[in-house]
C-alpha cells in the first residue's frame, strides 16, 4: 500500500481501515477508480463508508495538476508510465531534485525502470550543479555605479534551478543584450531589487522546511498532517498573456522585441502568418532553446482531409484545405484519395505524428531553433522569404511550446501568439477557447495607420468578450499599436492613435471595465536597431514593465512564508505547550462556534446569489425573442451574393466561423445572449476577475475565525492559534481559484448547452443541396430553433445546478479544512513526543514573515 492511501484515509479520519485497504493492495491508481460496490465491499460500516464516499467525491472534483516540468522530464526519459504516479503522489519540480532511494524505491517498484530513473536523476542533478558553478554572479557597474541583474534564480526556486547572469557591459567585446533592455529594466530598480530579496527568502525558507519534513514522523496521525501541511505550500504561480491581431499585425515581431530574442518566432510577409497557437514560457530545465510540438490527431487530420469533398470551389473553407494540402503533399494530393494522403510515405519525417507523440527540438541558439520551427508553425508558399522546404508541417500541428533559456520576463509568465478562432479542426479550436478563457491578460495588436478601424481587431473582442470577461479570468486589455516608426510628427501621431482607439472602446465600455483598458504605442523595428529612445515614443519598455510585474514573486513569497510560519508555530506549540491541554477544550468550543457563525454568513451570500441569477435567468428565458431577433437579422443577410457559401461554413462548423475579412459569427453565442445579458453585470460583481475584489460581496475575504482576539486571551495556546490564523489565509486563497475556475464552467455552460441543442440542427442544414439549398438551409434553422424554445430553460437550469455544485464545494472545503486544523492544532499537543525541536527555524522564519509582512504594507500603502 502506498503513503498516499494511508495518509488520505489518516487525514480523513479513517485510520481504522488503513489495514483493509492495505490487504486489498489499494493504492493511489486504484483509489480513484473504487466504485460503489467495492467501497461497500471494503468499508462494511455505514457511518465511516458514506464519510469516505464524501471525501473521494470531493478529492477527484480537485485535479490534482502535476507541473509541466516533472511530466515533461518523465516523458523525456521513457518513462511515461510512471506519469499519473508522480502525479498521485504530487512530485514537483523542487520535490523531484529530493527524492532518495527509498522514496524513489516506493515511486518506481519495477527495478528496469526505476535504474533508468535513477541514472537520468543524477545526471540531471550533475546538469543543475554544473549550472550553479557557471551562474557565479560577476558584477558589473552601469552609469550610476549598480549592478545590473539580468537574470537570476535560486536553486529552491518554485520550477527548478537555472544559471545567474549578469547583464554584459558595455563594451562591444562580449555584448549580448540591448542597452536599451538595460536602460528598460532601471525604470523598476526596486521592483527588482524587492524580487531579489524574495526570492532568497523563499529560498531559506524553503530550504527550511525541507528539512522539517524529512523529520517528521509521518506514521503518527499528526506527522502525517504537517507533512501534507508542508507539501501544499508549493504554489506554481503562472500567468497567461493572449496576444491576438490579424495576420501580418506584427505580433511574433512584437513578441520577439519584448523579450529581447529577436530571431525567436519565426516572422515573414502576410502570407506566411503564424498558422498555430505558439506558447513562449522560460526554460527552468536547461541552457538550450526548446520546443515541444503538439500534433492534432490521426483521426482527425483524416476527418479533415475528407471533408474536401464537402465544399465548393471558391469556398473559403475549400481555399484553406488546398493551401494545407499543397502545404503537405505539394500537388500530389489533387490525384489521390483521402486513404491514399494518410499512407505512413508522407509522414516519414515527423514519425511522432502517427504515433501519437509529441515531436521535440532542442538547439543552441533561438536563429536555429526559429529555422527548424518554420515548417511547423507559418502557412504559405513553398518559398518565403528565402525559405525552402519539401513539406511544411503546419496543417498537422496543433500547438507549439517554446522555451528561452535565463530570461527573467518570462519566468511566471507564457506569451501566447493566437491565431484567428473558428478553425474546422475541433481540438485546435477547443484548445484556441480554453486559453482565452485562461488568460489574465489580452494583447490585441494592430497597425497604427488602422488601429481604430481594424476590423479583425475589434471583432476579436466582440466576439470573445464573454470568454475574456465572465466566462474568463482577463483582468487586463492592452491595444497595442504597432509599426509607430519614428516622424516628424510622432508623438502626435501617438496621441491621436490612442485618442481614437480609446473612443472605440467606448462602445464595449459594458462588457468590459475602463480601469483595465490601455492603449501602446510601438515600434520592434526601431528598438531592434538599439536606438535610444523616449519610452512615450516607443513604449516596449512599457511592456516589459507590465510583464515584470506579472513575473513579480512577492505574492509567492508572502504565501510560502506566511504558510511555514503556521505549521511551525504548530509544531512548536504541540510540542511545548503543554500548559495549554486543560485550555484546548474551551478553545476549540469557542472555535467551532465561530466556524459554524462564518459558514452560515458564507453559505446566505452564495445562496443569495443563486437565488439573484435565478430571478434573472428567469427573465432571460422570457426575452428569448431577443436572441431569436438577432439570428433572423443575420439570416436576412440572404441577399448578400456570398451569404451562402459564409451560411455553409457556419453550419459545418457548428455555429462558428470566421470570414476572411476578419467578421466573428457565433449563432450559439448569438442565441445564448438573452440569457448572457441578463446575468453580465450581477455575474461581473459576484465573480470580479481581479479575486482580490472578492467573490460573492466579498464574504470569502471577511471570513475569520476571530483568532486574532483568541491569542490575547489563550496565550497558552498562542502557537496554535498562529497555525489557525494562517490556515484561514490558506483556504481563503484556495477558495479563490476553486471560485476563478467554477464561475467560468458556470458562465460558459449557457453558451454550450444551446451548442448542444443546435448541433442536430447543423448537422441537417449541412446536408441541404440543390435548388433553393439557402432557402431550405434558413428554414431548417428557423425551425429548430421554434421547435426548441426549451433549451433556454434547459441552460438555465444547467448553470444553477453548476452553482449549487460550487455552493457545495466551497462550504465543504471550508467546513472540513477548518475543522481538520482545529483537531489537529489543539489536541496536537497529546501526540507530540516524536515531533522535533523547530524553535530556532521558527525565529528565523518568524523574522521573514515580518520582513515581507512590513513589505506589503509599505506597498498597499503606495497604491
Amino acid at each position: 500500500m502506498d503513503d498516499f492511501v494511508r495518509t488520505k484515509l489518516v487525514e480523513w479520519g479513517l485510520s481504522e481501515w488503513v489495514e483493509k485497504f492495505k490487504d486489498e493492495q489499494i493504492d493511489a491508481e486504484s483509489l480513484y477508480e473504487l466504485d460503489d460496490r467495492e467501497i461497500d465491499n471494503l468499508i462494511t460500516k455505514a457511518g465511516p463508508r458514506v464519510k469516505f464516499k464524501k471525501r473521494l467525491k470531493l478529492l477527484k472534483f480537485h485535479f490534482l495538476v502535476m507541473d509541466d516540468f516533472v511530466r515533461n522530464t518523465l516523458l523525456e526519459w521513457r518513462l511515461s508510465d510512471w506519469v499519473e504516479k508522480f502525479k498521485d503522489e504530487q512530485i514537483n519540480a523542487e520535490s523531484l531534485y529530493y527524492l532518495d532511494d527509498r522514496e524513489i524505491d516506493i515511486l518506481i517498484p519495477k527495478a528496469g525502470p526505476r535504474v533508468i530513473f535513477k541514472n537520468n536523476l543524477k545526471l540531471l542533478k550533475g546538469k543543475q550543479e554544473h549550472a550553479e558553478a557557471a551562474g557565479l554572479v560577476q558584477e558589473e557597474q552601469n552609469s550610476n555605479q549598480e549592478p545590473i541583474v539580468f537574470f537570476q534564480r535560486e536553486q529552491e526556486h518554485e520550477e527548478a534551478a537555472d544559471v545567474g547572469q549578469v547583464l554584459p557591459s558595455t563594451s562591444s567585446k562580449g555584448k549580448r543584450k540591448s542597452d536599451l533592455q538595460a536602460e528598460s529594466l532601471k525604470c523598476f530598480p526596486a521592483a527588482k531589487r524587492r524580487c531579489d530579496s524574495d526570492t532568497r527568502i523563499l529560498s531559506e525558507v524553503k530550504g527550511i522546511m525541507k528539512q522539517i519534513k524529512d523529520h517528521i514522523n509521518d506514521k503518527e496521525e499528526l506527522g502525517a498532517f504537517i507533512k501534507n501541511k508542508i507539501s501544499d505550500l508549493e504554489i506554481n504561480k503562472r500567468e497567461l498573456v493572449g496576444v491576438f491581431g490579424r495576420s501580418g499585425a506584427g505580433k511574433s515581431s512584437l513578441i520577439n522585441v519584448i523579450i529581447d530574442e529577436k530571431n525567436l518566432l519565426p516572422t515573414g510577409s502576410i502570407s506566411a502568418c503564424t498558422s498555430v497557437v505558439i506558447k513562449v514560457e522560460a526554460n527552468t530545465r536547461s541552457l538550450k532553446y526548446e520546443a515541444e510540438i503538439e500534433f492534432i490527431k490521426e483521426e482527425e487530420w483524416h476527418d479533415e482531409l475528407w471533408s474536401l469533398k464537402t465544399y465548393k470551389k471558391g469556398d473559403d473553407d475549400y481555399r484553406d484545405m488546398v493551401k494545407k494540402l499543397s502545404a503537405l503533399y505539394g500537388d500530389e494530393w489533387k490525384d489521390k484519395s483521402p486513404e491514399n494522403l494518410i499512407e505512413p510515405k508522407y509522414f516519414k519525417n515527423i514519425p511522432e505524428f502517427l504515433a501519437s507523440k509529441r515531436k521535440s527540438l532542442n538547439c543552441d541558439t533561438a536563429q536555429e531553433l526559429s529555422q527548424k520551427l518554420r515548417i511547423y508553425t507559418k502557412g504559405g508558399p513553398k518559398q518565403e522569404d528565402g525559405y525552402k522546404a519539401q513539406q511544411w508541417f503546419w496543417p498537422l500541428v496543433k500547438s507549439v511550446t517554446v522555451r528561452v533559456p535565463h530570461n527573467e520576463l518570462l519566468q511566471h509568465v507564457t506569451l501566447v501568439d493566437l491565431p484567428g478562432n473558428g478553425d474546422r479542426n475541433k481540438s485546435r479550436n477547443e484548445m484556441w477557447k480554453q486559453i482565452v478563457v485562461d488568460c489574465s491578460t489580452v494583447w490585441i495588436v494592430a497597425e497604427i495607420t488602422r488601429a481604430a478601424s481594424e476590423v479583425e481587431a475589434w471583432e476579436i473582442l466582440k466576439s470573445a468578450h464573454g470568454l475574456i470577461g465572465n466566462g474568463g479570468q482577463c483582468q487586463q486589455i492592452h491595444f497595442i499599436c504597432t509599426k509607430s516608426d519614428p516622424a516628424d510628427d510622432r508623438v502626435a501621431h501617438n496621441k491621436e492613435a490612442k485618442e481614437e482607439v480609446m473612443n472605440e472602446f467606448q462602445e464595449l465600455s459594458e462588457q468590459f471595465s475602463d480601469k483595465g483598458f490601455k492603449v501602446f504605442t510601438v515600434s520592434a523595428d526601431e528598438f531592434l536597431k538599439r536606438k535610444r529612445v523616449k519610452e512615450d515614443d516607443n513604449e516596449i519598455p512599457k511592456l516589459q514593465d507590465f510583464l515584470q510585474n506579472l513575473n513579480d514573486c512577492h505574492s509567492e513569497t508572502i504565501n510560502y512564508v506566511n504558510g511555514a510560519y503556521g505549521i511551525l508555530s504548530l509544531i512548536e506549540g504541540a510540542r511545548c505547550s503543554k500548559a495549554g491541554v486543560g485550555k484546548a477544550d474551551d478553545v476549540c468550543k469557542v472555535l467551532e462556534k465561530n466556524l459554524r457563525e462564518q459558514l452560515d454568513q458564507v453559505k446566505r451570500a452564495v445562496d443569495e446569489a443563486i437565488k439573484d441569477f435565478e430571478h434573472c435567468l428567469t427573465e432571460g428565458v422570457k426575452n428569448s425573442k431577443t436572441s431569436e431577433e438577432k439570428l433572423k437579422f443575420f439570416l436576412d443577410r440572404d441577399q448578400e451574393p456570398s451569404f451562402f457559401k459564409t451560411l455553409q461554413a457556419v453550419v459545418r462548423k457548428d455555429g462558428i466561423h470566421q470570414t476572411k475579412k476578419g467578421e466573428h459569427i457565433n449563432l450559439n453565442t448569438m442565441l445564448a445572449s438573452c440569457l448572457t445579458d441578463s446575468i453580465d453585470e450581477k455575474f461581473r460583481k459576484t465573480f470580479p476577475n481581479n479575486v482580490k475584489g472578492g467573490s460573492f460581496n466579498g464574504v470569502i475575504s471577511r471570513f475569520s475565525l476571530d483568532t486574532k482576539s483568541l491569542i490575547q486571551k489563550y496565550q497558552d495556546v498562542k502557537l496554535q492559534l498562529i497555525f489557525l490564523q494562517t490556515e484561514e489565509d490558506k483556504i481563503k486563497a484556495k477558495l479563490n481559484k476553486i471560485i476563478l475556475k467554477g464561475k467560468k464552467i458556470i458562465y460558459n455552460s449557457l453558451t454550450e448547452t444551446i451548442e448542444k441543442n443546435m448541433k442536430k440542427c447543423y448537422e441537417d442544414a449541412r446536408k441541404i443541396s440543390g435548388t433553393d439549398a439557402l432557402k431550405k438551409m434558413r428554414k431548417t434553422i428557423e425551425t429548430h430553433v421554434s421547435l426548441n424554445r426549451n433549451m433556454y430553460e434547459d441552460a438555465k437550469k444547467t448553470m444553477m445546478k453548476k452553482m449549487n455544485i460550487l455552493m457545495t464545494i466551497i462550504c465543504k472545503e471550508l467546513e472540513e479544512t477548518m475543522d481538520h486544523s482545529i483537531k489537529h492544532s489543539l489536541k496536537a499537543s497529546t501526540l507530540s513526543e516524536s515531533l522535533p525541536d523547530v524553535s530556532g527555524d521558527l525565529e528565523t522564519v518568524q523574522q521573514h514573515y515580518n520582513e515581507v509582512k512590513h513589505s506589503q504594507e509599505v506597498e498597499m500603502t503606495s497604491q
